[in-house]
């Protein structure tokens, strides 16, 4: 669409359909001063309902975060489940603290209900796992979770669980996509706001005590640092703690209530530099052994930790990953452990080596959660682990947080540390060492040019050695590069506008220099084949 095909009948017709007086106004006041390019960007193309569910800005029209939108979401979610015989069954739906989260999260459950399904929703803002547990401890046909996870503060999403507790995966992504288009006005979608079950603290309560009985006895001396992020992580994080026996929890004050400006951070990301400066720095004056720190929803888990040299350094989801699995099959959970194409390589060496199943999956944790029927471990490098798929089918960085700091009291009460545990695990199976080249774009034509540019004219070599290539479509957009002792995925996000490349290097030797040294060699090739134009 070009400023002059901006079609203002199109835009007079949402308006007049729009179920939010404010955004009707909004788009009016659009249309009557001729912010055509905004309205272009707003009428271009609706925000498609895909895997991860639904995520954009919040604004009116058909590409934002809505009322109107989300409402048309829900009556398309709605006819799918009755589609498929799931009429009248429990629907769960949970809401954290961003904008709009409680409108979208109120008006989807009164859908819901008016459309004959046991509509429940949960008490108050609270983490991403909790929905996730709740839909397979309520045995619910689907859930929903209105969350845009650790996205900028203008975002919100929707995200949507199967009947198994699971993120959705195709085709039923593609089938509810065409539910929503074939609602015909959303004005017309009916609300049964007094037929809703608001859960009680029952859910809370269960999911607190499920956790915190993950660990056994042991040792409990540890003082955590942890940051929610400006999230909605804290209460229930201390909960699953105290319960557990962990009482020395130190939060970050600026950043331990909910609050959907994320004032502190440019980005409400652990991944993002300097999101945990202000963590890093109370724990230098608290003395602290850990750092802990939880995205907005809490559905993933960073972890910091002290050196040797009286500094502090932040723990690659792969090494946490891996620390992880080391350390539940040292108590003898078996069964299969899986990860994904773009993270270590290093767990399929430590599953052979224990004697454990091992499988390797597509990116996302819709992918990893349906690995295999024994599945008893999961992780992604984005700071992703499943330690208990039992209890949430998904990312949950509350039980992460707790088995991280199980483990850490355990080491500190041996005289040792996470990071000696990671030397020698690298001592037995080399030096696994990973890395990430991202690129963020304002315009995404550019991720698809350079996928194309790299697909038609591959590096030839890499390291100095020839370089293996292998084309990952159709089964995902991605390209995998490999050398004697490197790995490279590329592939672009799934949920911000960037273009990743995932490094790896393997040093049989086990040499933390040798390995350093290789990695900022491939990061520099890498670069350069990316960032090329």
């Amino acid at each position: 669409m070009n400023r002059e095909a901006v079609d203002r009948d199109l835009v007079a017709a949402w308006i007049a359909d729009d179920v939010d007086p404010a955004a009707a106004a909004e788009l009016q006041a659009l249309l009557d001063s001729g912010g055509e390019a905004e309205l272009e960007s707003r009428f271009a193309a609706p925000l498609t309902f895909g895997t991860a569910g639904l995520r954009g800005p919040l604004r009116a029209g058909p590409n934002g975060m809505n009322r109107t939108v989300v409402r048309r979401a829900a009556a398309g979610l709605a006819a799918w489940l009755q589609a498929h015989g799931r009429g009248g069954q429990p629907v769960v739906v949970g809401f954290d603290a961003r904008h709009g989260s409680t409108d979208f999260a109120r008006d989807s459950a009164a859908i819901f209900a008016a459309a004959g399904f046991d509509a429940r929703l949960m008490p108050r803002v609270l983490p991403t796992p909790v929905l996730a547990f709740a839909v397979q401890h309520l045995h619910a046909a689907a859930g929903v979770m209105v969350t845009a996870s650790h996205n900028p503060p203008q975002d919100n999403g929707y995200k949507v669980y199967d009947s198994d507790g699971a993120q959705i995966v195709p085709p039923a992504d593609v089938e509810i996509e065409a539910a929503i288009q074939a609602v015909a006005s959303a004005r017309a979608i009916p609300l049964a706001e007094d037929a809703v079950t608001v859960l009680d603290e029952e859910i809370f309560t269960a999911y607190v005590g499920a956790v915190a009985g993950l660990i056994g006895d042991g040792p409990r001396e540890l003082r955590i640092v942890h940051t929610a992020m400006h999230g909605v992580g804290t209460e229930t994080v201390r909960a699953v703690f105290d319960a557990a026996g962990f009482a020395d929890v130190v939060p970050v004050p600026e950043q331990e209530l909910p609050d959907p400006e994320f004032p502190t951070v440019s980005f409400p990301n652990p991944e993002e530099p300097g999101a945990l400066d202000l963590a890093l720095a109370l724990a230098r004056r608290a003395d602290a052994d850990v750092v802990i720190a939880n995205d907005p929803d809490a559905d993933r888990c960073a972890v910091a930790v002290p050196t040797t040299d009286g500094g502090w350094r932040m723990l690659r989801g792969d090494e946490v990953g891996v620390l992880l699995a080391d350390w539940l099959l040292q108590q003898g959970v078996r069964g299969t452990y899986a990860t994904t194409i773009v993270s270590s390589s290093m767990l399929g060496a430590l599953a052979a080596g224990r004697g454990a199943g091992y499988t390797e999956t597509l990116t996302g944790f819709k992918w990893i959660s349906r690995a295999a029927p024994d599945l008893v471990y999961g992780y992604e490098e984005a700071l992703g682990y499943a330690v208990a798929p039992d209890l949430v089918r998904d990312k949950d960085g509350i039980s992460a947080a707790l088995r991280v700091a199980e483990l850490a009291a355990t080491r500190k009460a041996a005289g040792s540390s996470l990071l000696a545990r990671l030397d020698e695990l690298a001592a037995e199976y080399g030096r696994y060492v990973t890395d990430q080249v991202s690129v963020r774009v304002d315009d995404l034509s550019i991720i698809d040019d350079t996928m194309r540019r790299i697909r038609t004219t591959p590096p030839a070599t890499l390291l100095g050695h020839p370089v293996s290539v292998e084309d990952l479509l159709p089964e995902t957009d991605a390209l995998r590069w490999r050398v004697p002792g490197g790995r490279v995925v590329v592939r672009p996000s799934g949920t911000e506008p960037k273009l990743k490349a995932y490094l790896e290097v393997v040093e049989p030797s086990g040499s933390a220099e040798v390995a350093a040294q290789t990695l900022a060699q491939l990061r520099t090739e890498v670069e350069a084949l990316v960032t090329a134009r």
